[in-house]
């Protein structure tokens, strides 16, 4: 059963986001073959950078996605992952996960990005100018990713432990470095989270993410829009 699974969005959110920060900030390294995707190539091969690295809608500076059917644009923007759910695969695993093994574009710590609400905003970095981004969805494992990462079942067991990670649509671009603090500075109210629309995708979940879409409280991305409408009905 996933960590945080009995533990309700409140109590998640309250726990974690106690100095809730960017820890590694990851691009794109090496552009490898990829004999398991849509695409012959895969940009999921990222890597650490330093500095402050400029944020816009479509995505990170210095990084690059080949397959874009299924990765990149407005509402996959980046990729956020969470230092605590990695270390949760570490021990598990039984192997060290670096920054970017997942082909995330962030890593986080203090913030329970399992438990974020679909549409919630994060205010990114303390200057005048900070970066804001939305979460948008969860990502789904693909075999692309499970090549990458050499397990077993691999796909099937991300699934099953739900902790997917969320891509980020940018609201205000800006820049962000390792070390910049994370506030979640907006929430839709509609109680959804990551988790609720990756594992547990029940109709009256999905129903009630549609409705709170409808009455534009945030602005769903057109992929969960429709596997939500899949769900809804039956």
């Amino acid at each position: 059963m996933p960590p945080n699974s009995t533990r309700s969005t409140a109590t998640r959110q309250d726990a974690w986001m106690d100095g809730a920060r960017i820890t590694v900030v990851n691009v794109v390294f090496e552009i490898l073959p990829d004999p398991y995707g849509d695409c012959p190539t895969t940009a999921i091969d990222k890597r650490p950078v330093g500095g402050r690295v400029d944020v816009d809608p479509l995505g990170v500076a210095g990084d690059t996605q080949c397959d874009t059917r299924n990765h990149g644009g407005r509402d996959q923007a980046a990729y956020a992952y969470a230092d605590e759910d990695a270390a949760w695969w570490a021990e598990h695993l039984g192997r060290d996960i670096p920054p970017g093994l997942f082909g995330e574009n962030l890593r986080t710590s203090g913030l329970d990005v399992t438990g974020a609400e679909i549409g919630e905003r994060w205010r990114i970095g303390d200057g005048p100018a900070p970066l804001v981004v939305e979460v948008t969805m969860p990502r789904i494992p693909c075999q692309t990713f499970a090549h990458r990462m050499g397990e077993q079942h691999w796909v099937k067991r991300f699934t099953e432990h739900g902790a997917p990670g969320a891509y980020l649509r940018v609201i205000t671009p800006g820049s962000v470095a390792a070390g910049d603090p994370v506030v979640v500075h907006r929430r839709p109210g509609h109680g959804v989270t990551i988790g609720d629309s990756f594992l547990r995708t029940d109709p009256a979940t999905m129903r009630r993410l549609l409705e709170a879409a409808g009455a534009g409280s945030f602005e769903i991305a057109s992929k969960l829009r429709k596997r939500a409408a899949k769900i809804a009905a039956g």
